[in-house]
């Protein structure tokens, strides 16, 4: 049998850490890596466009299987431009390991072609970035990589010269156990009983949900039903925590809607469940907060905490449940029910005005109609702008559909490369990127990678020209629109062109044919969707305190627009409201 050389034996660690793909843009310095790959029948190399793309497929597949994926890139400019979607995947919390190859190791520090230092240039967006100066090193450096992945659940970077990766491995280099998954966290029983005590005492206890949540639906359910307390969420926790919630009163946040603002600030007790919700101004500052969660660095860093509790969601909630006692006055509960909705029923009215004849088309009329045709296994993968204000609106979770997107990081032209990760997951699930013109121009690109991998991605375009929610935010800032504008070509005719299925929609009537025929299309598809660029209809008072990052401070009032099938949900759990 040949010798191993470390590009081999880097592949085989990768493989029985469970990576089945690896991401990215081939180059000289990372020949010796591909071509191992290309020997290794238990995994695959997938070529995109752009190194980016590689990145956010690679944090899109994280998310999706909860297990380690990877992408790469060639030495300096290759490797460079994986540190957007890295940023990305690490402030999501996706466990990616990144390979940056590098130029050869005798020109280190001598400006050579290329050169760059990628072991320090991504440390800000890692739990942990070294090089790989010698074989021997290789096999521990890789593993401490993954468990740091794995393990902190974020972002490892390995930089790895190409004379090393083509140089033979160390004889019979150990084969270390590999971590892969992560243990649960419960607090200590010091900080429960601490809890149980505060809602105990607390007369109205509002519970604020985030992505940590995630596989804790029934404990939230079942406590918050003991304890008689309204449920709110951050737009990260809307897939894990909205569904079968008979105590919803939506979305705090720029995008949110319904009564989640007045439950969380009208509360004698805010309990924080998993969530790093980064908009402070939305956080009432004159009410007892504790917080619960597995990542002790984000306790308390965005409001005054009265406790801390550091454990998972779920086992926290399990330890609580017996410990407290069942509260019978649900005044506080029906109140903000019966205000969500209200103010569900008040906004719905300005999106349903004629809208089925409205030209350009509403994109809440879009994404009601996406929501109404998308398979209920869908993942929904959301550009950010305005499409992040339709999938939080429209988008209907069932605990079976899945919605990601940048929304910690925030980067434009993040749908359809997550959408290629996600649907190489499993190519039999329906994978709906939301895209704005703005951002799937951005790395158009890689919609050539759905048609060379015939990945049945299905993209949905709204497409008003525009930045939109830049507008937005210069029309808050009493600026006139400026170098927002977009000039587009008809994006069926390219899709078309490119070898894949595309279809252009003026009209409200053409919508939900045309939505129904892409998704019967087998192969990759997109629907280009005329949007009316002015369809948010702004509060007549906007406060000029409105900062930047989706921010509001000192208002509770937020965009004014429909919510979907979320009046109906509210109208569902005010049955439950006891009549005089």
């Amino acid at each position: 049998m040949a010798k191993q050389n470390v590009a081999e034996q880097f592949v085989d660690i990768l493989v029985r850490a469970g990576v089945r793909r690896l991401y990215g843009v081939v180059g000289d310095s990372l020949n010796p890596v591909v071509d191992a790959v290309r020997r290794n029948a238990a995994i695959d190399w997938i070529h995109v466009r752009h190194e980016e793309t590689a990145a956010f497929a690679a944090g899109a597949e994280a998310q999706i299987t909860g297990k380690l994926a990877a992408c790469a890139g060639s030495c300096g400019p290759g490797n460079l431009h994986l540190i957007n979607g890295l940023y990305d995947a690490h402030r999501s919390m996706a466990p990616v390991l990144a390979l940056a190859s590098h130029i050869p190791s005798s020109e280190i520090g001598l400006g050579y072609f290329q050169e760059t230092h990628p072991d320090r240039l991504f440390q800000e967006c890692s739990h942990y970035s070294e090089l790989i100066s010698s074989p021997k090193q290789m096999p521990r450096l890789l593993q401490t990589a993954i468990q740091h992945a794995v393990g902190q659940q974020g972002v490892s970077v390995v930089s790895l010269p190409g004379d090393i990766a083509a140089e033979p491995a160390p004889e019979k280099a150990a084969q270390s156990a590999l971590v892969t998954s992560r243990p649960t966290v419960r607090p200590g029983d010091a900080e429960i009983d601490r809890l149980a005590e505060m809602i105990d005492a607390a007369g109205k206890v509002t519970l604020f949900c985030g992505s940590g949540t995630a596989g804790a639906h029934a404990e939230v359910m079942e406590f918050a039903g003991k304890i008689k307390s309204p449920v709110g969420h951050a737009l990260r926790g809307k897939e894990y925590i909205q569904y079968d919630n008979p105590f919803d009163v939506g979305m705090s946040g720029l995008l949110g809607y319904g009564a989640a603002y007045e439950a969380t600030h009208e509360c004698d007790l805010l309990i924080l469940l998993g969530t790093d919700f980064p908009y402070n101004a939305f956080l009432p500052d004159d009410v007892r907060i504790a917080q619960v969660d597995v990542r002790p660095e984000v306790l308390g860093r965005r409001s005054r905490l009265d406790l801390a509790v550091w454990g998972d969601v779920r086992e926290t909630l399990r330890c609580l449940i017996p410990r407290v006692r069942e509260k019978t006055d649900r005044r506080f509960l029906d109140r903000m029910l019966k205000k969500h909705a209200d103010a569900l029923e008040g906004v719905v009215k300005a999106y349903t005005r004629k809208v089925d004849k409205h030209v350009p088309i509403h994109p809440e009329y879009v994404a009601a109609v996406l929501d109404e045709v998308a398979d209920n296994d869908a993942v929904f993968t959301v550009d950010t702008g305005m499409c992040n204000v339709w999938a939080a609106r429209y988008i209907t979770p069932n605990g079976r559909r899945r919605i990601i997107g940048s929304f910690s990081h925030g980067s434009m032209a993040n749908a359809l490369p997550m959408a290629i990760g996600a649907q190489f997951t499993d190519r039999r699930r329906q994978v709906v990127a939301m895209s704005g013109d703005g951002g799937f121009s951005m790395l158009m690109g890689d919609f050539l990678t759905l048609v060379q991998y015939d990945l049945p991605v299905k993209v949905v375009l709204f497409n008003n020209s525009s930045l939109g929610m830049v507008e937005l935010e210069m029309l808050v800032a009493g600026l006139p629109s400026y170098g927002t504008a977009n000039t587009n070509p008809d994006f069926a005719a390219v899709a078309r062109a490119c070898g894949a299925h595309g279809v252009r929609v003026e009209k409200p009537k053409q919508l939900a044919g045309a939505l129904k025929e892409a998704f019967k299309h087998k192969g990759p598809a997109l629907v280009d969707i005329v949007t009316d660029p002015n369809a948010l209809s702004i509060p007549p008072k906007i406060s000029a305190e409105m900062v930047t990052g989706f921010a509001l401070s000192a208002s509770k009032i937020v965009l004014d627009g429909g919510v979907g099938r979320m009046l109906q949900m509210a109208r569902s759990n005010l049955r439950n409201v006891p009549r005089p």
